[in-house]
């Protein structure tokens, strides 16, 4: 059988006393005081942080003074109207530009996530010209935390989702998704189970990682100073994802629609 995430009932909440993360910090450590002072973690307790702090603890910073914007960057910056040294740091994170419009710049990054700006962001990292970059590889930093953390849950099992706030064709506002995904099944797959009516269920997959970055991001909030969520309650296959094997379900690669499947791209 697929694996799948259940629950009867979650709870989540945000956790406090983090403070300032600065690159080269071990993140693991530095949060391990606050998820013990926040009630501590248990087996199948899921740890859902924001890529800002992992990526400042990796280092993916950049100082936009010390930038110098080739012709290309120039080109796109007078389209959408932004600074060519922010577009030039884009190009540099990009795969693919998808969209250059006034005002918005979507490209498809290294990793192949597609987001505005390549996910390159300037807010919540002190001001002073800096901008923070994904984390090279978010479903390696996320087993790297799960790693640090099973002890603290008592052997595990243990989930970590490190999330970023995505915009979505035809809806207004953007959601709190999975960037990476470690312990876990990013996705939940009812494929050729059985609906209460009988129904052989053919296509029925769901984000599960998704909608646990949503739900923890009602207790983060973006300027609240909360960067760390713990969600408790959830349930998966016994050994799914345990053992260091940060690929085993795919991490959140397994939620990236191949290019061939992608009606947007035809």
């Amino acid at each position: 059988m697929a694996p799948t995430v259940t629950a009867e009932r979650v709870e989540c909440w945000g956790v406090r006393g983090i403070g300032e993360v600065a690159p080269g910090a071990d993140l693991a450590a530095l949060l391990t005081g606050p998820l013990d002072a926040g009630g501590g973690l248990r087996p199948y307790d899921v740890v859902v942080v924001t890529h800002k702090i992992v990526s400042k603890a990796e280092g993916r910073l950049v100082e936009l003074g010390a930038v110098e914007p080739g012709p290309e960057a120039l080109r796109l910056a007078e389209a959408v109207g932004s600074d060519p040294r922010l577009v030039e740091v884009i190009l540099g994170e990009t795969r693919r530009v998808v969209r250059a419009v006034p005002g918005l710049l979507v490209a498809e990054t290294h990793q192949g996530l597609v987001c505005a700006n390549a996910g390159v962001d300037r807010s919540n990292v002190g001001g002073g010209g800096l901008a923070t970059l994904l984390p090279e590889d978010p479903d390696a930093s996320a087993e790297r935390l799960r790693q640090a953390w099973i002890p603290l849950a008592g052997g595990g099992p243990l989930g970590v989702v490190v999330t970023d706030t995505f915009g979505r064709p035809f809806r207004e506002a953007g959601v709190n998704v999975a960037i990476g995904v470690a312990g876990l099944p990013a996705v939940s797959d009812y494929r050729g189970q059985a609906d209460p009516y009988g129904y052989d269920l053919r296509v029925s997959t769901l984000a599960t990682a998704d909608e646990i970055a949503g739900m923890a991001e009602l207790v983060m909030g973006k300027i609240d100073e909360r960067p760390v969520a713990v969600v408790r309650g959830l349930r998966w296959p016994a050994g799914e994802g345990d053992g260091g094997e940060a690929g085993t379900l795919g991490g959140a690669r397994r939620l990236q629609r191949d290019a061939a499947r992608d009606v947007f791209r035809w």
